[in-house]
């Protein structure tokens, strides 16, 4: 199984910066050291032209030279530095390379260790996300004619809010957000399937939504690929979850979508998406434990392809 990094691109944030940075050096590295069998690459950048398969032009001038109104840079998060610009254009490419990787390998999974930067808009960011990177890769896979219908299977606790608002109108495109109802965007937007769980739902219930929502999702759309943003923040140590997961319950959870994905024989492309553990290292658990899996659903249907 291939999977793309961009964690040595680091934003200098200030100090007390309540965005976990270090989690991606720290996934990485677990990652390195638990799976033997995974293949890194080096997230590639992603050029003018492939952002504005989601983004505007105007915006993304204004990211590249650092003249973002002060409201906007606010609503990101992040300080604007050269690194951030660079740094975003990588996490984009990573989804994009995993993408194009998950429908070449024979085990149709790959993972960019990052990604799943949702709440960007076409002509601006919020909520730690620059540039949307599920939106673009779905795009670009189109682009290049490897798919024309994508689902973008959201599960982290917040909604893809500029997801849903990117691809609103766009019914090769389906968008599937599980999400907390109180929680961050507090004004959602409207996804092809919204599933709203209240505070303290627990593994049971938040299993049994999702086995719902993936029945629907495939009896309306027949996804030749899914873009899965793999979330660890409806974990009940997150900070800003209240979901109250379990690991347990963030495990069946990823192989519920892997199991699903594969007996429809659909390529799975992986991005981290949020995660702000009160614990850091239980955020790098819950993604360790994503790709742990990922890789061992890839092995089992790469045997399955190979001749004799």
């Amino acid at each position: 199984m291939k999977a793309f990094y961009s964690d040595h691109f680091v934003l200098p944030l200030p100090a007390g910066h309540r965005f976990p940075m270090q989690k991606y050096r720290l996934i990485h590295e677990a990652a390195l050291a638990a799976i033997s069998d995974i293949d890194f690459n080096e997230a590639p950048t992603t050029s003018d032209g492939v952002l504005a398969l989601a983004h505007h032009p105007h915006y993304i001038s204004a990211v590249s030279a650092g003249t973002l109104p002060e409201s906007v840079q606010k609503a990101i998060g992040f300080p604007w530095t050269p690194q951030m610009v660079e740094r975003s254009r990588r996490s984009a490419g990573a989804t994009i390379a995993a993408c194009r990787a998950a429908l070449t390998d024979p085990g149709r999974i790959a993972v960019n260790l990052a990604g799943g930067t949702h709440h960007a808009f076409a002509d601006q960011g919020a909520g730690f996300c620059v540039f949307n990177d599920a939106a673009i890769a779905a795009r670009l896979m189109q682009a290049e004619r490897r798919v024309q219908r994508v689902a973008i299977v959201d599960l982290d606790v917040h909604q893809g809010n500029g997801t849903a608002s990117i691809l609103a109108n766009d019914d090769s495109i389906f968008t599937l957000s599980l999400h907390g109802e109180r929680n961050y965007p507090f004004d959602k937007e409207r996804s092809d399937l919204d599933v709203a769980l209240a505070d303290g739902t627990g593994d049971q219930a938040y299993l049994g939504a999702l086995q719902d929502a993936l029945a629907a999702v495939l009896g309306r759309f027949s996804p030749q690929l899914i873009i899965f943003l793999a979330g660890a923040d409806p974990h009940e140590g997150d900070r800003l979850g209240r979901l109250k997961l379990s690991f347990d319950g963030l495990a069946q959870r990823d192989a519920m979508l892997l199991e699903t994905a594969g007996r429809h024989a659909i390529p799975v492309a992986i991005a981290m998406a949020g995660g702000y553990g009160k614990n850091i290292q239980d955020t790098v658990a819950i993604h360790l434990q994503t790709i742990s899996l990922a890789a061992h659903f890839a092995r089992q249907q790469g045997a399955l392809t190979q001749p004799g």
